[in-house]
């Protein structure tokens, strides 16, 4: 009798086994796999990030870096949401903000992005990873990169510099040959009811105009604006900023009254023809998409093409 149970035994705990084997495999398969880590040097200290990041928060800018280098955004700043630029990449991203921590939360993001004066970083870590950048710490290109360090993509932003600034400088050289290696060029800016004249580091194309191009800055301009970035000015003077070639960034819903004013009529770039207007919507950003949105801007206006 004995012997004939032993099979039977044996078979069954065979059978049982297997299932339980099954019932482990079935378990590990329906458990997520936990993503793979890289650390980041950030200005802070290293910080864990996911090495390919899905769902990205950018909370003050760096929208388009990010968009350049093809990693999924779902939520962004005010300006980013309502930058044309980005129009229809931001089309399904929700807006947010440092202080809606609940909606960041819904969100479900893996890694949050802002600028050093952020509020909240503690309880934003503990959502995911956040890493902050200070505004003009780095030149606008190192900026891409650093963006591409913590995406795990820094080949591809270090690709895109160097083709960039080719290119940006190989357009300075013909623009120079055309207008002259010492004419002059401004930025300015209509927004609101102010003016704004611009440093080489202030977004606005100036970047790409002084640093790439390597273009010349009046001497008024580079007095009063090369340091602090920007300087306000009023309708009156802006014959004494304005330089050979004039850039000017102009919102939809600026006071424009000054452009007709005989001041402004008789500033010689404007009679000769040489001031172009920019959209100043998402010109203060200094990322890929836009820097190439002005690239293109700047050869059309100075060499018509």
């Amino acid at each position: 009798m004995k012997k004939r149970l032993l099979p039977f035994i044996l078979l069954l705990t065979l059978i049982i086994s297997a299932c339980g084997s099954k019932e482990q495999d079935s378990a590990a398969k329906e458990k997520p796999a936990e993503p793979e880590m890289i650390t980041y040097q950030s200005e802070t200290g290293p910080v864990e990030v996911p090495a390919n990041p899905k769902r990205v928060i950018l909370l003050s800018g760096f929208t388009g870096n990010v968009l350049d280098l093809g990693v999924n955004v779902v939520g962004v700043d005010v300006w980013s949401k309502n930058n044309p630029t980005f129009a229809k990449e931001m089309k399904d991203v929700e807006e947010v903000s440092d202080e809606n921590l609940e909606k960041i939360i819904e969100l479900e993001p893996d890694l949050i992005i802002g600028l050093s004066n952020i509020k909240n970083v503690d309880k934003l870590n503990e959502i995911a990873p956040t890493v902050t950048f200070t505004w003009g710490k780095v030149d606008y290109l190192t900026q891409h990169i650093e963006i591409g360090k913590l995406l795990n993509k820094e080949e591809e932003a270090t690709a895109w510099v160097e083709d960039f600034k080719q290119r940006a400088e190989a357009a300075g050289k013909e623009i120079k040959a055309k207008i002259g290696e010492d004419a002059t060029v401004s930025v300015m800016e209509a927004y609101g009811k102010d003016l704004y004249v611009f440093g080489d580091n202030w977004a606005r194309g100036t970047e790409i105009l002084y640093q790439a191009m390597g273009l010349k800055m009046p001497e008024k301009v580079k007095e009063m604006a090369l340091q602090s970035g920007y300087f306000a000015l009023s309708a009156e003077v802006l014959p004494e900023y304005a330089g050979d070639y004039v850039i000017l960034s102009k919102y939809s819903d600026a006071d424009t009254s000054f452009q007709e004013t005989e001041t402004y009529k008789n500033i010689p770039a404007v009679k000769n023809g040489h001031l172009f207007e920019m959209q100043g919507q998402g010109a203060s950003f200094s990322d890929p998409v836009t820097l190439e949105k002005q690239l293109t801007f700047f050869k059309e206006s100075f060499l018509g093409n």
